[in-house]
């Protein structure tokens, strides 16, 4: 049996897994698939790859050794049929996230590295192909709205962000000194961001103190409800960090509100959990950080 790039991946996979069977959730394999598959690597190479233990696999020194060349061997591999089919020879990253974040995140963030050696793609999806795709290495860093507990990948909050309402500058509210209570707004026009379950619990509040009948929209991505306050005369309640650009140039305005629960917004990082270095999706990491901060 001659010695593939396929078992190469395999090899490195294994080893930054740490595990047979998270190699094999990674790749859509079976368990026995893969370890059938290193059994036959070990019997090509005449030495032990790997310590099996309970928990999962340990590099043997020779492994640890023989893993330089791997990753050096595959590198050149993927670098060749990047020439050959004419694509540029810099690292390539694909990013994914909900697609009522995208907006929000993509935007600023590929503006950010526009003119940083690396090529990123972006990708809108719901959370679970996200996880699934970050598990097999078809996405680098997913940005979702809530902390999937998965062995495998490393999360951190990037925002918490307060839910706010916010007129336009324009609006006759704007003026008006607060804070300000529920029943102050209630007879508004009004289209809260759909930021999760809490908003649900802000229109059953809203249609308590009404005392007109007019409909709650609620609203996504929070684009749209920025539009609809700034153009179209409306109140919205959405993350704070979603109306910052508006905020900051003073087209809309934060209209403090005082019997309300504080709600937050939490947008979440993941990303494969790995002991190789990835300088580019390293970059790309410290630069979410940067815009959060």
């Amino acid at each position: 049996m001659s010695v593939s790039i396929a078992d190469l991946q395999l090899l490195l996979d294994v080893a930054e897994c740490g595990s047979f069977s998270q190699a094999a959730a990674r790749r859509s394999w079976s368990q026995p698939q893969v370890s059938q598959r290193v059994a036959l690597l070990e019997a090509t190479l005449g030495m032990p790859l790997f310590v099996r233990h309970r928990r999962g696999a340990i590099p043997t020194p020779a492994c640890e050794t023989f893993l330089v060349a791997a990753r050096q061997a595959v590198d050149a591999y993927e670098h060749g049929c990047s020439v050959l089919q004419g694509t540029p020879s810099v690292p390539r990253l694909t990013l994914a996230c909900l697609p009522s974040l995208a907006s929000m995140v993509f935007t600023p963030l590929v503006a950010q590295l526009v003119d940083a050696p690396l090529e990123i793609r972006c990708v809108a999806d719901h959370s679970a192909p996200i996880v699934q795709q970050l598990l097999s290495g078809e996405v680098q860093v997913g940005f979702l709205l809530k902390r999937p507990v998965v062995t495998g990948l490393q999360t951190e909050v990037l925002w918490r962000s307060p839910i706010v309402a916010v007129v336009a500058a324009t609006h006759p509210l704007a003026g008006q000194p607060g804070p300000h209570v529920l029943g102050d707004i209630a007879d508004e026009r009004i289209a809260p961001y759909a930021w999760g379950g809490e908003c649900e619990e802000l229109v059953q509040l809203i249609r308590q103190k009404r005392t007109v009948a007019r409909p709650v929209h609620t609203v996504q991505p929070a684009s749209v409800a920025c539009e609809l306050v700034e153009h179209h005369g409306a109140i919205s309640f959405l993350p704070e960090v979603a109306a910052r650009s508006a905020l900051e140039s003073g087209r809309l305005v934060r209209l403090p509100m005082a019997d309300l629960p504080v709600w937050h917004w939490e947008v979440v990082m993941a990303y494969r959990a790995s002991r190789r270095p990835d300088p580019a999706r390293s970059q790309v990491l410290e630069a979410a950080r940067a815009l959060a901060a």
